[in-house]
């Protein structure tokens, strides 16, 4: 697909959080892994396509009915929150050359926002840990009650806050139910490469505007000045 990317072209970036900002796709096959242990169920083979995509709350209530679980959503959420914490502090990187492209884009007066299925403390969380939050203007989280990916709301509800047209926006996610909310909310969307996503790149390909491994290729490619 050609493409030519110049931040030039754009008043905002909004990003997708795990798997597409942060590398943090293992850690939640992790706390799956673990926290179902915990009722007694090993992780079903069709589990992450059944919640891709879903919001926070979402996901807790596809967990709730399939594994009859007794405690409320919240229960459930603030166990996740629990249990993903300290991961989030000290274990989940960003992903490759990403700090350099915010760095590189905040100094051309580009915006940023978040639009991702977590939690909001999650989110603030793990960016205060990685030393990005103060790049970011707005958090549109899944667990403020927007509809799940690929609805655009959360994509909408960020370029609202940031007072900018959808399609001045420039979005980056990694799995599909994503690139669809970006391209519903008619934005531009590049896919980010990542393991726990890798057997859909086709289709991430074919979905989306653009595809990168990390972040350095749009460095090198002088998108955004070096």
């Amino acid at each position: 697909m050609s493409f030519i990317f110049n931040a030039d072209n754009y008043d905002a970036v909004i990003f997708d959080l795990d798997g597409s900002l942060v590398d943090s796709m293992w850690m939640w096959k992790s706390i799956d892994t673990e926290y179902l242990a915990e009722l007694g169920y090993e992780v079903p083979s069709d589990l992450q396509l059944e919640i891709e995509g879903l919001s926070f709350y979402d996901t807790a209530d596809y967990f709730k009915k399939r594994f009859n679980i007794n405690n409320t959503l919240e229960e459930i959420g603030d166990k996740w929150n629990k249990m993903a914490w300290d991961k989030y502090t000290n274990e989940v990187p960003l992903k490759k050359g990403v700090k350099k492209f915010l760095e590189l884009c905040f100094d051309k007066g580009i915006k940023f926002g978040i639009a991702s299925s977590n939690s909001k403390e999650l989110i603030e969380q793990v960016l205060k840990s990685r030393g990005v939050d103060c790049f970011f203007s707005t958090i549109k989280s899944g667990s403020e009650g927007y509809a799940s990916k690929p609805s655009p709301e959360l994509y909408l509800a960020a370029a609202r806050d940031l007072e900018v047209d959808p399609e001045r926006c420039l979005v980056f996610e990694d799995i599909t139910q994503g690139i669809m909310a970006g391209k519903n909310a008619g934005m531009t969307v590049i896919a980010v490469d990542d393991e726990y996503s890798a057997y859909q790149e086709k289709e991430k390909r074919d979905l989306a505007d653009h595809y990168i491994c990390d972040y350095d290729e749009l460095i090198e490619m002088g998108a955004v000045g070096v």
